[in-house]
């Protein structure tokens, strides 16, 4: 039996869905817009 697809790192979590990486591009920027938009909790999962 292989092991689960999803093993857990925070740093690797961060660098690809964090606040930073989203503000650094146009399309991430428009995925924090859409969520300030919907009045989401949390933008992303580091802020």
């Amino acid at each position: 039996m292989p092991k689960r697809t999803y093993q857990p790192k925070k740093r690797k979590r961060a660098t690809t869905h964090g606040f930073l990486a989203r503000s650094a591009s146009s399309n991430g920027k428009n995925i924090l817009k859409a969520r300030r938009r919907k009045g989401r909790a949390s933008l992303s999962v580091s802020k």
